[in-house]
This record gives C-alpha cells, structure tokens and sequence, in this order.
C-alpha cells in the first residue's frame, strides 16, 4: 500500500469523525505526493515518499519558526500539521546507528581516522546509505565530531 493510500485513508477516517483540521493537514500533504508523483510521471517509490513527507516536515517546521508569536492562529495550524505529517514520515536513524554505518564506510574507503579532507569521500559514499532515514545535518555533526 502506498503513502498515498494510507493518507488517503487517514484523510476520509478524519473526514468521517469531523475532525477539519486533521482532514485539511492529510489533504494538503496527499496533494504534495500526488504532485510529486505526477512531477516524475510514475508511481513514487517508498524513499520518495518519505523524502517528501520529511520535506514537508522541514519546510512547516520553517515556518513555524518564523511565525511571530502573536500569530498564534499559525503557529497552532503549524503544530497540527507537523504532529500529523509525522504519523506518515519513517522513523529516523538515532546516533548510534549512524554512527555504525559511518564506521562501516569508514572501513570499506580503508579510512581510520577521518581527516578534514577526507569529508568529500565519506559524504558521497556514506549519503545515499541514509538518505531518507537520517538527518543530513545530524550526520554531518556526528561525522565532525569523529574527525576531531
């Protein structure tokens, strides 16, 4: 069953139980899978999926961050709709298991003790490993602090 699906579902269960906000969050996310998905004229795949789920994650986060504070409409519709995206978005990898995959590229590039010149190679073998799974920011910090 796909993302699609699945918010779809979320969408008419939220619809059926009168619950608005929760049915407009699952429509406007269904709307960006769809878009996504008729942008690269195929089904998406389930890394796709997750991506734009963690991008729309991302990008409402932003703004609610910007928000101003009197602005408590938005800043409470933001909430929402980021406490619902996270219902569809994959479980991200926690510290210790990105560490262990960059121990592991670590070994495969015969690299053992990552220098500040060797960032470019791990980060191109180690990225498309987490891609959709883990923080880049996150794994970018627990590579620098392995490097120091």
């Amino acid at each position: 069953m796909s993302k699609i699906d699945i918010v779809r579902a979320a969408m008419v269960s939220a619809m059926k139980s009168g619950d608005r906000a929760r049915k407009d969050a699952c429509s406007m996310l269904l709307s960006v899978l769809k878009n996504a998905a008729i942008d690269v004229r195929r089904d998406l795949t389930e890394d796709e999926e997750n991506s734009v789920v963690l991008k729309e994650i991302k990008q409402t986060q932003e703004t609610l961050d910007t928000t101003p504070a009197e602005r408590t409409d938005i800043i409470e519709q933001c909430r929402l709709r980021i406490s619902v995206y996270q219902e569809f978005a994959p479980r991200l990898m926690n510290e210790e298991e990105i560490r262990a995959v960059i121990l592991e590229v670590l070994e495969i590039l015969q690299i053992e003790t990552p220098g500040p010149k060797d960032k470019g190679r791990i980060m191109k073998e180690l990225m498309p490993r987490v891609k959709g799974r883990a923080d880049g920011k996150l794994v970018n910090q627990i590579l620098a602090s392995m490097s120091s």
